[in-house]
């Protein structure tokens, strides 16, 4: 059903089941209804009294400086540096375990696999030359340094990479990468994968050819300021890229560690399999980066990730899938102040069962998806975000109650500005006991402006309940008016009188769950 006028001021609240009840009813009713097709709808105005809400409380990232990085450096004395089978090393476990993986080093290295080994003080690369054979770590007079071995930061150890290292390169043919499981500090330098065949950077061939990574593991601090990272990274376990990662659930560690964290201020990361990925990290702050032509995905937090600071990065140019993306339980985190854009995927995605997270002030435009997705989620916040000629959907709430959307603008999307669905996933690789979901969906969506999207400004479909007040809406130029599908488009003459005529709210539900309250 389409409004035959161009701009509509609609003020409707489409109230949350569980705000006017007690949680324990709520969640109750919310079970019952779960799954079920809803067959008929009831329209109710009310005042749109309680829907105010202040501009969201964000992090201060001022205090996120190169100087405060570095006073974090404890000047120890020079510790010892080792030869020392990987096989031999907790931190090489993931590496060289049943599946294969230790066949990688073996036929690089020509010999039992060894790395070297940094314990009990604050090195350089420097002070590791002349304690290790030339070939595995040698540097030129322009302070390029190429590494040939894996190297190991241990618990006790501190390693500073600065500006006196123009480019660490780490050598595919000769299988290198970083262990970190103590301090990292890299610093107004570069790292880069290096095909020394090539002479050039190691470029993506396909997931499986090798290429060099870095590793945090539990317990360790990682910071990179101001640097460069280039074409780092593969599909095996745990060496996508740049990883904060707590041990595996089967090490020791696991039980002992800390969660993984750190900083990643002011950096470039070119051509990486992942820009960043964790996994049951904290407080890890990603502020002022760009990740540009990443492989699968520009940022990539994982799996029970916690409190991560997402700000002021820019992400473009993702090959396969999202520029920014929180997945499986990354919960109470700030994603604000990005700019993703022309990536494959969509610009922004809130994934299984994150929640309690603020994407506020981000601008998505031209990716190959939706603007920001959110996917068996609840309980998020999208504040004042721009999302601009994406290829599907401005915004995409699926399979998520509690959503609220307040303050958003949509322009010039391809499908709908806003849209709410809900959907019975039938992938059979989806491990339902690991990423649980319910076919539920209720939305808030307060303020904003839906302008010219293809779709029409919003479509929602069998939602438990939807909010919506105060929002600009503008036909696409080529339609005779504003169109509303879902739920709103069938019942759209009542909408409008209730938005319009007497200029209040609206609460759009199922009756049968008017009917059960009710009663």
């Amino acid at each position: 059903m389409t409004l035959g006028t161009q701009s509509i001021r609609a003020r409707c609240v489409m109230w949350a089941l569980a705000a006017a009840m007690p949680l324990t009813a709520s969640a109750a009713i919310a079970k019952d209804f779960n799954a079920t097709h809803f067959d008929s709808y009831v329209v109710r105005a009310v005042k749109p009294d309680g829907l105010s809400m202040a501009e969201p409380a964000l992090p201060d990232i001022t205090g996120f400086t190169k100087q405060a990085a570095l006073n974090k450096i404890v000047r120890r004395h020079p510790g010892e540096i080792t030869l020392t089978r990987m096989v031999d090393l907790i931190e090489f476990d993931e590496f060289v375990g049943s599946d294969g993986r230790l066949a990688t080093w073996a036929e690089r290295q020509r010999q039992n696999p060894v790395a070297i080994v940094l314990q009990d003080g604050l090195f350089r690369l420097s002070d590791v030359l002349g304690k290790v054979e030339p070939y595995h770590l040698e540097a030129t007079e322009s302070g390029i340094y190429t590494l040939r071995l894996p190297l190991l930061i241990t618990a006790s150890a501190t390693l500073l990479i600065d500006g006196s290292v123009r480019s660490l390169r780490l050598s595919q043919q000769a299988g290198a990468f970083l262990v970190n499981d103590g301090r990292l500090f890299v610093a107004d330098s570069e790292i880069v994968a290096w095909d020394e065949a090539a002479g050039k950077a190691a470029g993506y061939q396909s997931k499986k050819k090798f290429r060099p990574f870095m590793i945090s593991w539990g317990g360790s601090e990682t910071y990179l300021i101001d640097s460069q990272f280039k074409h780092l990274g593969y599909g095996a376990t745990k060496s996508y890229g740049i990883s904060f990662s707590q041990y595996s659930k089967s090490v020791e560690r696991h039980k002992t560690r800390s969660r993984p964290t750190g900083w990643i201020v002011g950096s470039t990361f070119d051509g990486l399999l992942y820009g960043f990925y964790c996994y049951e990290a904290d407080d890890v702050a990603i502020v002022g980066n760009v990740y540009k032509d990443s492989i699968i995905y520009g940022i990539d937090p994982h799996d029970r990730s916690l409190r991560l600071i997402i700000a002021e990065n820019t992400a473009f140019g993702t090959r396969e899938r999202h520029g920014i993306i929180v997945s499986r339980e990354v919960n109470d985190s700030w994603i604000f102040r990005n700019e993703s854009y022309d990536n494959h995927g969509s610009g922004i995605m809130v994934d299984r069962q994150s929640t309690g997270n603020i994407v506020a002030y981000n601008k998505v435009h031209g990716n190959g998806s939706d603007g920001i997705t959110i996917y068996e989620s609840p309980e998020n916040l999208l504040y004042a975000n721009q999302s601009i000629g994406n290829q599907a959907h401005g915004y995409r709430v699926r399979n998520s109650v509690g959503v609220k959307l307040y303050e958003n603008r949509a322009i010039a999307n391809a499908y709908t500005g806003i849209n709410g669905h809900v959907r019975t996933l039938n992938d059979p690789t989806r491990d339902l006991a690991l990423d649980p979901y319910d076919t539920r969906i209720s939305m808030v969506v307060v303020g904003g402006r839906l302008i010219h999207n293809g779709g029409g400004p919003i479509s929602i479909d069998q939602p438990v309940s939807v909010e919506l007040y105060d929002v600009d809406m503008f036909a696409p130029a080529n339609a005779t008016g504003v169109e509303m599908s879902g739920v709103l488009g069938e019942h759209l003459p009542e909408v409008l009188d209730v938005m319009i005529r007497q200029r209040q709210a609206v609460v759009i539900e199922p009756d049968n769950i008017q009917r059960r309250v009710d009663g």
